[in-house]
């Protein structure tokens, strides 16, 4: 082999030098050809000549140095081979594009409330001394208003049950689609069934999920996985969002802001209850949810958000003594 030790260490530390200085050859590969060539061709026999000038380095630089517009030459037309490829695909990505939105534009997207009119709308303006007085009273009314753990079993008017509901339908909703959904259970064995659901998973939450900072939290208040209201009070109200609906055709028809709407229809429905004359329960039952839409046989498409237990506070019953922030640490005028 006609190569030494010294001679490739030489051959190395030109191919280094010479990326330094001509950048372009350490990052494209049609470059470096032609000196990989070189070394091929000083391995062979009859070049024994060609390696002493070679180990010179001198050749090696004016062969770069002669090679470098040729190079170039070929690397850009390469880079411009790739470049074209790619406008081309952009093209044609364009296109499919635009066809796809012409298409979309043709179908022709009807809104889930139909056509509707709009009416004027009457509404009295009241003199300022009335809105305050109004507000204020109602203001008095709703912070009487309790959560409520221990209820008499004095049964309540259904009709009273139903105005309760028809307020909480006057929440507004995302595109008015309206996503609750409403269980009112009165059957003492259904009450039953659904307190037997709701025992075996809060014990569980209580002792293994919801661990020591939470419990200890919640134990100013004296609750715990026992749940005696649930049968106690004359109707449990079980609210499901719908997370979406149906159109009469059978396509889905998509539900904006499901959660919030229900939450601000559950506030509506608390507040009634309250101005009603009656007591409830705001109840979240962890991890209970599958069981209870398998158990009222509600479809899929419907989540268990809140259960609350309506009715008349218990005798004897209490409240935690506890206060409420003034408004000025909630709220902020700019």
């Amino acid at each position: 082999m006609l190569f030494s030790l010294s001679s490739g260490i030489q051959i190395a530390a030109i191919m280094v030098f010479t990326s330094i200085i001509f950048p372009f050859l350490a990052s494209n590969l049609l470059s470096v050809v032609p000196l990989l060539l070189a070394v091929f061709l000083l391995n062979q026999k009859g070049f024994k000549s060609g390696l002493l000038r070679f180990k010179s380095g001198q050749a090696a630089f004016q062969w770069m140095l002669s090679t470098k517009g040729t190079n170039t030459s070929i690397s850009s037309s390469f880079s411009g081979k790739k470049v074209e490829v790619k406008r081309k695909k952009e093209e044609v990505n364009k296109k499919e594009k635009k066809e796809e939105e012409e298409e979309t534009q043709d179908e022709v997207v009807k809104p889930a409330l139909g056509e509707v009119t709009h009416v004027p709308f009457n509404w009295p303006i009241l003199s300022d001394e009335v809105l305050i007085q109004r507000s204020r009273q109602f203001y008095e009314d709703v912070n009487k208003r309790r959560t409520m753990r221990f209820y008499s079993e004095r049964p309540v008017p259904r009709a009273v049950i139903d105005n309760l509901l028809r307020a909480a339908g006057t929440s507004p909703s995302g595109a008015h689609t309206e996503p609750w959904t409403y269980v009112v259970v009165a059957d003492p064995d259904m009450k039953a069934a659904v307190r037997d659901i709701i025992e075996r998973e809060e014990e569980i939450n209580y002792t293994q999920r919801m661990g020591n900072k939470w419990t200890t939290d919640l134990a100013p208040l004296k609750t715990d996985w026992n749940k005696p209201y649930l049968t106690a009070a004359p109707y449990l109200v079980l609210l499901f969002k719908q997370t979406h609906g149906y159109m009469p055709n059978g396509e889905v028809k998509v539900h904006y802001y499901n959660e919030i709407s229900c939450a601000i229809s559950a506030g509506i429905f608390i507040t009634a209850a309250n101005q009603a004359g009656l007591v409830t329960l705001t109840s979240t039952p962890l991890n209970c949810g599958p069981a209870l839409r398998s158990l009222l046989d509600r479809p899929d498409n419907e989540k268990l958000m809140m259960l609350m237990p309506v009715g008349f506070p218990a005798e004897g019953a209490t409240v935690p003594n506890i206060a409420r922030k003034p408004v000025e640490e909630f709220s902020v005028y700019i």
